[in-house]
This record gives C-alpha cells, structure tokens and sequence, in this order.
C-alpha cells in the first residue's frame, strides 16, 4: 500500500537539460571540495538506482531532531531518489561533518510528525508555509497537517552497519589550481602589456 495520498504538487518536477544542469550543480560543488561548506545546510545522499543498481546521488535540504537526520522530499514519489530509497534504503549521507552509513525510514506516525513539525518550521518557515499550503495543508494548524501528513514526505535516518552506496569523493579539486593559473595568467598578461605599452 502506498502510504502517500498524492504526489507533492509543490514545483513542476524538473525536466529538460538546463533543469537537470542546475539541480546537479551542488554535487559539482561537492566534488570540488564545497562539502565542508554546503553540508551545513544540505546532506549528499548517495542511493543505489532501483533499476541500474549504480550509485545515484542528490543534494537536498535537512535538518536534525536529537540527533537524527531528517530529509524532506519536496517532490515525494516522483523523486527518483525516493523511488531508490523505497527499493532499497541503504544510502551514505554526507554533511559537514563527513559521510555516514545509514538506512532510510520514510516517517509516517502522528507524534514524531508532532515534535518534529515546530523544528522545520523554525528551520525553514517560508519554504515550509508555501509547500503545504501546495499540498492543500494549513500550516498554522498543527492538527490538519497530522491529519493530512500522507501528503508529507519526510525520511529519518539509523546508523547501519550494512553496506551501503560509496561517498562521493572530492576529485575536482584541481579545479581550484586551474581557476587560480588562469587568474594569475591574466593578470601578468595584463601587466606585461601594460608595461610595454608604457615604453
């Protein structure tokens, strides 16, 4: 049985080159090395493709609730990486502080939906307000989003010691050394014309 009630209609579902260039330009910064940075706000989650059975990864929005990392999927079940997640929940997470394995849980219970509702909202007021207001929820009335929370799809995630996915690694770092040769290129350009044409 399906534990969701509709899909989130809350964005049109990214389509065409250009959309999915930009919803994968965090992982480029994750492999140029920005993790230390983004992870502060943002998990990596490396899944296993429910089809290919490759690593397939997505950089998304979380926060944490005594001390367990929760992960809304602003797209529910039209998310490749919830489908991924529902066939197999086994996923290496990556935030500031490094890469975890864990198994994913999809939450569904009216109390941990109550303590955990006033956390995302004081973490994210405005985007919350506007995605359940999307889902037809109210967002100022605790009891109608427990009633509708089928609509909500949330994750938590356990410590496993399971195998899971590997991390992404941070193998663009040498696009830093070539930003800065290209720059310092430039400027001596820059300055030995100048110094010739002062002759």
């Amino acid at each position: 049985m399906n534990w969701h009630t509709e899909p989130s209609p809350m964005f049109p579902y990214p389509q065409g080159a250009i959309m999915r260039l930009l919803m994968r330009s965090p992982i480029l910064a994750w492999r140029m090395g920005l993790g230390r940075v983004l992870g502060h706000v943002f998990v990596l989650i490396t899944t296993t493709g429910r089809k290919s059975g490759l690593p397939r990864r997505v950089v998304t929005e979380y926060f944490t609730y005594r001390g367990k990392l929760i992960v809304p999927c602003a797209y529910g079940v039209r998310s490749d990486w919830y489908r991924n997640l529902m066939a197999n929940p086994l996923v290496t997470v990556q935030t500031w502080q490094g890469a975890e394995s864990l198994r994913a849980e999809l939450i569904t219970g009216a109390e941990e939906f109550r303590a955990l509702y006033p956390v995302a909202m004081r973490r994210s007021p405005v985007m919350l307000r506007a995605y359940l207001r999307s889902l037809a929820i109210d967002p100022e009335d605790i009891e109608d989003v427990i009633a509708k929370r089928g609509r909500i799809t949330w994750f938590h995630f356990e410590p496993t010691g399971e195998l899971t996915p590997p991390p992404l690694l941070t193998d663009l770092l040498w696009v830093w050394a070539l930003a800065l040769g290209l720059v310092l290129a430039v400027a001596w350009l820059r300055h030995h014309y100048t110094h010739q044409s002062d002759l």
